[in-house]
């Protein structure tokens, strides 16, 4: 009994109300202009506060308000490198004496491997 009931209807997705007796709110388009000569048009409510760029529908470049004030550009920070965070840490001097410690270190340890190279050496004339 009930699948006769239900036959022929979605539930949930169809909804049987008209538009009519209804009105929508107001509303303006606007165009965009953007590098590659695309124009796009974009309908805002007419309380909208209207953006000044947009995305271009076409080629996804920023697109311009068409008869519209361009955007400041927005100042941006340099990029901080490792070496300017460094010398934030420690003077020029500082950073030379650090650097020959570490020198003395690896030419120890490379002295010790040349050593050990040659003994491994003389071992295997010797065998051989």
């Amino acid at each position: 009994m009930s699948d006769r009931v239900l036959r022929g209807t979605r539930l949930g997705s169809v909804s049987y109300e008209s538009d009519r007796h209804t009105e929508f709110a107001p509303r303006q388009r606007t165009a965009y202009d953007c590098a590659n000569g695309h124009a796009t048009e974009v309908p805002f409510s007419a309380e909208a506060e209207i953006p000044s760029s947009w995305e271009c529908r076409v080629c996804g470049a920023p697109a311009l308000l068409r008869d519209g004030a361009q955007p400041e550009e927005k100042k941006g920070k340099p990029a901080r490198t490792h070496w300017d965070m460094l010398l934030e840490r420690r003077s020029t001097d500082e950073l030379e004496e650090v650097l020959a410690e570490r020198l003395a270190v690896l030419h120890e340890h490379q002295g010790k491997v040349k050593a050990a190279l040659k003994s491994e050496r003389a071992k295997d004339k010797k065998s051989a």
